[in-house]
């Protein structure tokens, strides 16, 4: 029996919701990436990743430009919604700032009721520490308040966590301020400074540091059983070529952050 018009399999889905630190990069930025743009390394080919994240997004400007609306509505039920956001929050200004146990908690709850409604799976991503470490190996906990927030959120909505935030914090601290830069987008030698790109960046990740932060965020999401096992490979692989991690052309950069917008149905005010 010809089995050729069976309609092909729809693959399992996980998108992401989070900012420039997850971010997809086009080959302009190189060589900064974003940890989501390497998860696609250690899913099989049955699991796609759709990276929404986006440069200086906070959670409430990233649910206020549609970009959570575009999530939910092309959400479909048994799908994943990896969100976390905190790096920009704490920025002043209307368009950003939210308080952590305040307008960002609300902002967070958006994201897990609207998962959920869309019949998907929604699941707290704590996002990594910046690079700030001293000479004796001390880390600054620049997000403050945010990631503890953030686990209040996943305490009362009874969601799963991916603490990278933790993780972080006792990668830097073991690495020391000088081993912990090769994690971050600091230039190595006959690497050419882009115009895009800020050289000593203690906030964005190269190949190196994407890699292992999506290598964590798979086992976490495989160690709590929060996806099936046979999603999950790769975990012990070491080795991998820069032209692994899907880099964008510009255009197709700049088409993705303007299609993955979908104007709410309802603009409501104070959230």
């Amino acid at each position: 029996m010809n089995d050729s018009t069976e309609p092909a399999r729809r693959p399992h889905r996980i998108f992401i919701a989070g900012d420039s630190t997850a971010v997809t990069r086009p080959v302009s930025h190189l060589p900064m990436a974003g940890w989501a743009q390497a998860l696609p390394l250690f899913l099989t080919e049955d699991v796609e990743v759709v990276n929404c994240a986006r440069a200086r997004a906070s959670s409430k400007s990233f649910r206020e430009r549609g970009r959570l609306q575009w999530i939910l509505e092309n959400m479909t039920p048994g799908d994943y919604l990896l969100f976390g956001f905190g790096q920009i929050d704490w920025k002043p200004g209307e368009g950003l700032h939210t308080e952590p146990f305040g307008s960002f908690l609300d902002q967070m709850r958006a994201f897990a009721t609207g998962a959920r409604e869309a019949g998907g799976h929604p699941v707290v991503l704590l996002p990594f520490e910046r690079r700030r470490v001293d000479r004796h190996g001390n880390v600054s906990r620049f997000l403050g308040d945010y990631p503890t927030a953030m686990r209040q959120l996943a305490r009362e909505e009874h969601l799963p966590v991916v603490d990278l935030y933790g993780q972080s914090l006792a990668w830097w601290r073991e690495l020391g301020p000088e081993d912990s830069t090769r994690a971050f987008t600091y230039l190595r030698p006959g690497e050419p400074l882009q115009e895009i790109v800020q050289d000593a960046d203690n906030v964005h990740l190269r190949p190196e540091g994407a890699i292992e932060c999506a290598r964590y965020v798979a086992r976490s999401l495989l160690a709590q059983q929060v996806v099936p096992a046979g999603w999950v490979t790769g975990l012990e692989r070491r080795s991998f070529s820069y032209d692994e991690l899907g880099w964008l052309d510009d255009a197709a950069y700049a088409r993705l952050t303007k299609e993955r917008v979908s104007r709410p149905p309802v603009q409501e005010s104070g959230v």
